[in-house]
């Protein structure tokens, strides 16, 4: 078999690395490019995975969580992200809790959406203006090894971090005709 055919795909390294790290937790807001994700997730019962109405409902949830002994992450789009300086800068980053982002990264690459590219090119700023470790993930083969490093790192530190899924990675969000 060749080594193309059994390579796993993004959200399978994704479900993999989470169960490997024992994040059960995953709140997520809606979004079509982190639906293989979100499939597999509530296909496992090893997860607790659900939807949330907004980005900043999920980072309180996985807080919440962390201080209660269990480990969480959540998933969310880059439009999402725009919501979230206040709850990162008040209560994540100064509790020291180790918020475990994965952001569809949508605004570049044949972005449709106006809105999505403002937002996309705010988000790594706004990470930098806060100290959160932040790594785009744009290849497969890298792609194991920063997710789990980056969790092992947040977990073992105490810090956040946003590991943005690159439409190099995922292959993006078209528009539909």
């Amino acid at each position: 078999m060749a080594a193309a055919e059994t390579a796993l795909s993004w959200h399978q390294i994704v479900l993999q690395t989470l169960k490997r790290n024992d994040i059960r937790l995953v709140p997520y807001v809606p979004d079509r490019v982190l639906t293989p994700l979100i499939r597999n997730l509530h296909a496992d019962p090893f997860f607790n995975v659900f939807a949330t109405a907004r980005e900043e409902e999920a980072v309180g949830i996985v807080s919440g969580a962390w201080m209660g002994g269990m480990r969480g992450a959540m998933l969310m789009q880059t439009s999402g992200f725009a919501t979230l300086a206040n709850v990162l800068a008040s209560l994540v980053v100064p509790s020291q809790i180790p918020l475990i982002m994965f952001v569809s990264e949508r605004g570049t690459l044949g972005e449709f959406n106006w809105g999505q590219s403002l937002v996309c090119r705010t988000m790594r700023p706004v990470l930098d203006s806060l100290a959160m470790e932040h790594h785009t993930c744009t290849r497969l083969d890298e792609f194991e090894f920063i997710t789990d490093r980056s969790i092992k790192q947040a977990i073992t530190t105490q810090a956040p971090v946003a590991l943005i899924l690159s439409p190099l990675l995922t292959g993006g969000k078209t528009l539909d005709k």
